[in-house]
């Protein structure tokens, strides 16, 4: 007979209930489309480029969210295409255990819309993020339609993100969400795109090229220079004046 880790017994009032492994792999579906994948990818290379010097924070996408001990019914867990949860390790998961998490829950959900599942975003999944995980902002963006829309938490109902020419305030990030080139993305608080990887390397390039040609402008300059030197100082010896005396 195999007997049960203690360790993962949890003692309740009905009797004592074997908690699921701690390393449950997540159990989502693939995502809708190309689009949608590249905008999950696009979201978490932006973060974790921008915040790479940062370690007390865990982002991921299409990653299961376990929110029940007893784990004994399809409701105890939901998958976010993308989520972000402050003040924790950052680490590689398998999948988001919420009672060996300390009890938190994401501080910031992005659903990404598809003719699927958008009902299901804008309903139950709200529904479920505002009433039991208390998420603190919750947006949605079809990578299709380019919908876009942001709720903040406020007295346990979401409230729609005042909407400033386009740009969504997440207090949780400091960053502004927005759509730009048909792509939701992270901006500074003065509006300013934030770079993906690929963007700040040919960005970093582009500048490294520039001081490069400058610099070739510049030697090219002194040697001009050197020349000019050169010819004013033999032709001050053909009129039988020596440069040094001019010191």
């Amino acid at each position: 007979m195999v007997l049960a880790d203690p360790s993962r017994i949890l003692e309740t009032e009905a009797g004592p209930v074997l908690l699921p492994p701690s390393d449950l792999l997540s159990d989502e579906p693939p995502l809708e489309s190309y689009l949608h994948l590249q905008q999950m990818l696009l979201l978490l290379n932006c973060l974790d480029w921008l915040w790479r010097e940062r370690n007390d924070y865990f982002a991921a996408g299409n990653l299961t969210i376990y929110y029940s001990a007893q784990q004994q019914k399809s409701a105890d867990f939901r998958g976010p295409d993308f989520f972000v949860v402050l003040d924790t390790k950052k680490q590689p998961r398998k999948s988001w255990i919420v009672w060996e998490e300390d009890g938190k829950y994401p501080n910031l959900i992005v659903e990404l819309l598809s003719h699927s599942t958008a009902k299901t975003d804008r309903g139950l999944k709200q529904k479920i993020y505002q009433d039991i995980f208390r998420t603190p902002e919750y947006f949605w963006f079809s990578p299709d339609t380019l919908e876009f829309q942001g709720f903040v938490l406020e007295r346990g109902t979401y409230q729609p993100i005042v909407d400033e020419q386009g740009y969504l305030w997440s207090a949780q990030l400091q960053l502004f969400l927005g759509v730009y080139e048909r792509q939701l993305r992270f901006f500074s608080a003065e509006k300013q795109l934030m770079p993906s990887p690929q963007e700040a390397a040919i960005a970093s390039n582009k500048q490294a090229e520039v001081e490069r040609q400058q610099a070739e402008v510049e030697r090219q300059q002194a040697k001009a220079e050197r020349r000019r030197n050169e010819k004013l100082v033999a032709k001050l010896r053909e009129l039988g004046i020596d440069p040094a005396e001019l010191d």
